[in-house]
């Protein structure tokens, strides 16, 4: 099913005949490259002195737990972690499923032709249903719970340098240098506190349910953007690392993305979009020490001598590598504002351990640009009138 959406979403992008088509500048300003992807960061060149500001709710979906790449069934893993002395390889609650909605709000400043900087918001909730064992049903009288956490995650600010162009307002060839640190806004002292014994409820949650890193983590890319009306393409490059630990004694693996994008214009207000979107991520460094005493996760579930009580406290089972395709369009409502809508379905994981596999996400954006009294198109637009479209 997977195989066939794409190929009908390519062979749509592609049937168009550029013969008939019309030479647009593109849905966004001309200087920014005309058209750009919104759910990648870096994308475009604002025009110089104006602002833009990008409002993104995401929504994404995992299920399919699997061990090293075979799926399982959650059965399959509950059980008595120790038995006669020994590590049975099972574990009292298992992941089955997991939710994460996600807003993130950019705001950004164009402050010469060639340098812009921004910042980024994530509000966020994270909800994964658990599946208890025999034993933990009888003690707790229930089959499972949800581990749930909500807040703002890491705050991003960003910046993206120009370095080559063919045409510094209207081009059709650019490279730029993408240079960001997140700032450690998220919570990492969440609590299981929907756990069903009350015991539980005051221990932390595992690493991939809390908010945040705890760290400020630096991000560089490389990023370049083609134009020939009415195809747009690109290919972005960002590397993200996490060069210490946090005061909970560990620190997230380091995370790689290639982003690989087409865009057809099929309209002056309308364009189709195909992504492949890559990351690669790599081990957490250290463990996670309890909120309460000080001691590490696995001590959250026992003592220091047993096995992790659910996989989500092993730090084994984090980190791998995806591969996704992503489908969407763009349409200008009114000029200086875009909606864009695009949904991704992961086709290669390569995840380490035992984890969830991703099984879609969808992300829809409102992009409005706003010029300033310094900017160029503020100037057409007051020249022009008040309906100008500033060459949309």
């Amino acid at each position: 099913m997977k195989k066939n959406l794409f190929i009908a979403l390519l062979f749509i992008t592609l049937s168009f005949s550029p013969a008939l088509a019309l030479a647009f500048v593109g849905l966004c300003c001309g200087k920014c490259g005309g058209n750009m992807p919104m759910n990648i960061p870096g994308g475009g060149v604002p025009e110089t002195h104006e602002f833009r500001i990008k409002i993104s709710p995401m929504y994404m979906k995992m299920g399919d737990l699997s061990n090293n790449n075979t799926k399982v069934n959650a059965a399959d893993l509950l059980g008595m972690p120790m038995m006669m002395g020994r590590a049975t390889g099972k574990y009292m609650a298992v992941p089955t499923s997991m939710e994460m909605w996600m807003g993130n709000i950019t705001v950004g400043y164009s402050f010469t032709d060639d340098f812009f900087a921004g910042i980024m918001a994530m509000p966020m909730k994270k909800s994964m249903k658990m599946k208890l064992s025999p034993m933990m049903q009888m003690a707790t009288g229930t089959n499972g719970f949800t581990m749930e956490s909500q807040g703002f995650g890491d705050t991003m600010v960003m910046s993206k340098y120009r370095l080559y162009t063919d045409d510094p307002l209207f081009p059709t060839k650019q490279v730029s240098f993408f240079a960001g640190v997140s700032l450690p806004t998220g919570s990492i002292t969440e609590k299981n506190k929907n756990h069903p014994l009350a015991s539980r409820q005051n221990e932390l949650l595992p690493y991939g349910m809390q908010l945040g890193s705890g760290t400020f983590d630096p991000t560089i890319g490389l990023l370049f953007q083609s134009s020939a009306s009415p195809y747009w393409w690109g290919i972005n490059g960002m590397y993200t690392t996490h060069l210490y630990k946090n005061n909970r004694d560990y620190s997230l693996g380091d995370e790689f993305r290639l982003d690989v994008y087409g865009m057809y214009q099929v309209t002056y207000n309308f364009l189709m979009q195909l992504q492949v979107n890559s990351s690669f991520k790599g081990k957490i460094k250290g463990e996670m020490k309890d909120v309460v005493n000080g001691t590490s996760g696995r001590a959250t579930q026992g003592n220091a001598a047993t096995p992790y009580m659910t996989p989500l406290w092993d730090k084994n089972n984090y980190g791998g590598d995806q591969i996704s395709i992503t489908a969407g369009f763009q349409l200008q409502p009114a000029s200086l504002n875009i909606l864009d809508f695009n949904f991704s379905l992961p086709v290669y994981h390569n995840n380490r351990g035992i984890q969830l596999k991703e099984s879609y996400r969808a992300m829809l954006t409102w992009y409005i640009e706003i010029p300033t009294s310094k900017s160029r198109r503020y100037m057409q637009m007051k020249s022009k009138g008040s309906d100008s479209k500033l060459g949309f």
